[in-house]
């Protein structure tokens, strides 16, 4: 879409804002370029300070500006973006049957973001908790049943901001009898939760991915280095076996302006119609 102004009566202050957020939109202004001065803006609009400061605020609000205490406002710069896509737990699962050395070499490090994971600071923590009404019901399990809580976290060694976080659950009877699966110093885990649930016999055959948002708490919006205005991705994933039987859950979160989700899905094909008009078999 075309850049547009704000509908309706403006204030001075969003006049100023829709006026520089078309510039960008436009390409007028790009990443990194610094935003004319306070006094600059009170200069060409014959506005006030505090108007001036407000349309900032408006900019900073849409994602669109980076400003602080001290700093000159700029165009923000995007971060490098996340791709997450459903043609991933193939490939999880054909890797979870790979040799070792293979399945050591890739992990969602390389696949989510083009790095070893040796280059970020990465932790894992685990916990036994018991399922209240919610996740029980997610799990089917009793309330009260014990579940494996496992806690992923990855950040940039560089800047110490988060660059992925998730939380996954097991329940606990389904993995009991490998203890090497409740002891967090085996993690990162050659081929992953495929293969972990793979050496207590469960196969993954489904998965499902649920999708919603919500805004950021400020102490999110520190750790992941947001700006002001981008709301966090909530990604739920899924698993079942052969059984519909819900084997893992797994709950990550993705700053919207890095993340990208890609829903692949094949479709099979319509059976071919006979000269007749009935429906034949696909030659």
């Amino acid at each position: 879409m075309d850049p547009q102004p704000t509908a309706a009566t403006r204030p001075i202050q969003l006049q100023i804002a829709d006026h520089i957020r078309m510039q960008i939109e436009r390409g007028e202004l790009l990443p990194g370029d610094a935003l004319p001065t306070l006094a600059d803006i009170c200069q060409r609009w014959s506005c006030s300070m505090n108007s001036a400061r407000g349309a900032v605020s408006l900019l900073k609000a849409q994602g669109l500006i980076t400003a602080g205490r001290g700093k000159a406002p700029r165009v923000r710069v995007a971060p490098a973006r996340v791709v997450r896509t459903s043609e991933r737990h193939q490939a999880e699962k054909d890797l979870a049957r790979r040799p070792e050395r293979e399945r050591s070499t890739v992990g969602e490090a390389e696949t989510n973001h083009g790095m070893s994971i040796h280059e970020q600071a990465f932790s894992t923590a685990y916990d036994i908790v018991t399922a209240k009404e919610s996740l029980a019901s997610a799990l089917n399990l009793k309330v009260g049943d014990s579940v494996l809580r496992r806690v992923y976290k990855s950040t940039d060694q560089q800047n110490g901001l988060l660059l992925s976080l998730s939380t996954s659950f097991i329940p606990l009877g389904l993995i009991e009898k490998n203890p090497e699966l409740l002891d967090a110093d085996n993690e990162p885990w050659p081929g992953g939760t495929m293969h972990q649930l793979s050496t207590v016999g469960i196969e993954v055959m489904t998965i499902v991915d649920e999708v919603t948002g919500r805004m950021p708490t400020t102490v999110e919006a520190q750790a992941w280095g947001l700006t002001e205005g981008i709301p966090l991705i909530l990604c739920r994933r899924i698993s079942l076996d052969h059984n519909d039987r819900v084997v893992e859950i797994s709950d990550a979160e993705y700053p919207a302006d890095r993340a990208e989700l890609r829903f692949v899905t094949p479709l099979k094909p319509w059976r071919k119609r006979s000269r007749s008009g009935r429906e034949g078999g696909v030659k």
